[in-house]
């Protein structure tokens, strides 16, 4: 934005609130004196035997009125509201809540640093912990995978020991520090209709489930080509075939985050998928997902 336009509408809004005030003002005086004989009838009648007198306003409303437009005037000139003027007090809803995020800090701070030093598998079994993990949970990440954390289409189950990216406790830290962007390539292109669909045969006959045998096989060709180099040979996906920081999920366990019908396997081969976890550890700090990262843990290994 120029600098010309940034200065009109700055003072388009100074001249909207000064205006209104110095209106109002003009407005309030002109009805606090009558002209005239006081009690006399102006002529506007309602329901045949209501009158309008020549009265001047209530001097306790007027009070009231000058004392809101008095409180408005010492308002604006504390507070940022005549356009780019920032006030005596140089407040903002910035600094506001950077003052509110200090505070909180200072407050409930020591609460989370005195678990930073804990072992995650070990924090993961401590109930008080776990607590206030789930607290965390249900306020950062319930959106996403669900308030009982069994997740949604296109968002994980966190209560499974299906990880795309490994279920160890130091992993999941990992994740929910510094996120994780999944990128599944579209193979439409290269493999044509036909190829997406023997593939898409292939894929579901890894699971035990009834297919095309003839599809299947030419896809199984075609999978050896395309997509072993990050689901692996034996279609287990990147984790349980030690390919660290992949994601490819295993095509093996009929469990499927986007959905198993054979109509979405084919979408998901042909348009390719992009599902992103966005990273928590400037927005949250280290000591809220070390709690995070425990409770999570703790969902699916329960027994441990």
């Amino acid at each position: 934005m120029s600098d010309f336009t940034s200065q009109f509408w700055s003072w388009y809004i100074i001249a909207i609130a000064g205006g209104g005030i110095i209106w109002l003002f003009i407005l309030l005086r002109g009805n606090s004196k009558t002209t005239g004989k006081v009690g006399v009838p102006t002529g506007h009648v309602w329901d045949d035997n209501l009158e309008e007198l020549n009265n001047p306003l209530p001097r306790w409303w007027l009070i009231l009125f000058y004392i809101t437009m008095f409180f408005a005037i010492g308002y604006l000139i504390l507070y940022p509201g005549m356009g780019s003027y920032k006030g005596l007090l140089n407040w903002s809803e910035t600094s506001a809540y950077n003052s509110e995020i200090k505070a909180a800090k200072a407050q409930y701070g020591p609460l989370f640093d005195k678990y930073l030093k804990e072992n995650l598998v070990v924090l993961s079994k401590d109930k008080k912990a776990n607590k206030i993990g789930e607290r965390l949970f249900v306020t950062y990440c319930a959106v996403c995978h669900g308030s009982d954390a069994r997740g949604a289409r296109g968002f994980p189950n966190l209560r499974d020991h299906d990880w795309l990216y490994g279920g160890e406790a130091k992993t999941i830290q990992t994740t929910i520090l510094n996120g994780r962007q999944a990128a599944m390539p579209a193979w439409e292109g290269a493999l044509g209709k036909e190829g997406v669909n023997q593939v898409a045969n292939y894929v579901m006959s890894l699971s035990g489930r009834k297919v095309n045998e003839k599809l299947a096989a030419q896809g199984k060709k075609k999978f050896a080509m395309y997509c072993v180099a990050c689901h692996g040979s034996n279609g287990k996906g990147s984790y349980l075939n030690h390919i660290p920081g992949m994601g490819a999920p295993n095509l093996t366990d009929n469990i499927w985050l986007y959905g198993g019908s054979p109509r979405t396997i084919k979408q998901t081969i042909a348009k390719g998928r992009n599902g992103k976890m966005p990273a928590h550890k400037d927005f949250l700090g280290k000591a809220k997902v070390h709690l995070l990262a425990a409770y999570v843990y703790s969902l699916s290994n329960s027994s441990q």
